[in-house]
């Protein structure tokens, strides 16, 4: 997130996960962490899980304090809270909370400590005026939340319809365009480097997204990983929305087997921006289109290691990659 919400008792920290997250969770055990050197974070699991991997990932990026909440039937919720929490306490991060959450109600859990599982009311706690404070925090930095996960992925998902349609008949002419410009001893690096710096470019001038028989060559192009490189480098790493924009927008209309590198692209630029929610779902999509696609495996790897967003960022600048093309092109 690029702003931090405020959080002061439990209906903030309810309110802030689903920003945090980008979706609203269900079914769902999340850690909230903080008191460390870098920002809150939340990572969320699949209930029932609740193993050593989040505990370790927390305590390994320097959090000390931790709220955990399972949203949930109690049945469900307890017994993966209680792991948790257990997990969270052997790796010296101490949990302030545990709640579990249903609907617009929450109850404290006993693994948290201290008197307020049991004197807590059957039916729970509203989440009142504090939750209200929160979301209307979020929403005026920007930030949205999509009703569930899968929300969220079809939000990456291909365009249907009308636009589908359009971008075959694109793609077909794109790939004649390919196939001429390699019988006249084109190369894809030669074409792409200037062409994606192009359409970034303007799309950062002026918002325009690039139409129809542009995105089918843009998308051609991208499986030469020089110009895959050429788009990452400028990837703005101090502000990526408008990348998080373009990418979202190509990996939504290339066609599926070209979706690998701007799905990719969208990953990274979601991810160095904090929003780990919108990098795992542009990574299925990535890793549907090419299982083993690397630039995909690596951001996997390092999402599921907890690698913090800005020791991801690349250093390298387009001046720079091309030295380094230089160097590996020389015999």
């Amino acid at each position: 997130m690029s702003e931090p919400l405020t959080i002061r008792e439990p209906g903030d920290a309810i309110a802030a996960v689903p920003f945090m997250l980008g979706f609203h969770p269900a079914d769902s055990l999340v850690c909230l962490a903080f008191g460390g050197p870098r920002r809150a974070c939340a990572i969320r699991q699949d209930l029932p899980g609740a193993d050593e991997h989040t505990a370790a990932v927390v305590a390994r990026n320097g959090f000390t304090r931790a709220v955990v909440l399972g949203y949930g039937d109690a049945a469900r919720v307890e017994g993966a809270a209680a792991a948790l929490c257990a997990a969270l306490a052997r790796h010296g991060v101490a949990v302030v909370d545990a709640l579990r959450v249903l609907g617009d109600r929450w109850w404290p859990l006993a693994c948290a400590g201290g008197p307020a599982a049991a004197s807590c009311p059957p039916e729970g706690r509203a989440a009142g005026t504090a939750a209200a404070r929160v979301t209307a925090e979020a929403v005026y930095a920007g930030h949205a939340a999509f009703a569930s996960r899968a929300d969220l992925a079809r939000s990456v998902a291909r365009v249907e319809g009308a636009a589908r349609v359009a971008m075959r008949a694109a793609t077909a002419r794109a790939e004649i365009r390919f196939a001429d410009l390699t019988e006249s001893g084109g190369t894809a690096a030669a074409e792409g480097v200037p062409f994606v710096a192009e359409l970034l470019e303007r799309h950062r001038a002026d918002g325009l997204l690039p139409d129809d028989d542009d995105l089918a060559w843009l998308g051609v192009l991208l499986t030469a990983p020089r110009v895959r490189d050429e788009a990452w480098v400028r990837v703005r790493g101090d502000d990526p929305a408008a990348d998080v924009e373009f990418w979202r927008d190509a990996t939504r209309r290339v066609a599926r087997r070209y979706a690998a590198a701007p799905a990719s692209l969208l990953a990274y630029a979601a991810y160095v921006r904090g929003d780990g929610a919108l990098a795992n779902v542009a990574l299925d999509r990535a890793l549907d289109a090419a299982p083993a696609y690397s630039m995909a495996l690596l951001l996997r790897e390092a999402a599921a290691l907890g690698v913090p967003p800005a020791a991801i960022r690349l250093r390298l600048t387009p001046d720079d990659l091309e030295v380094i093309s230089d160097r590996t092109r020389k015999p």
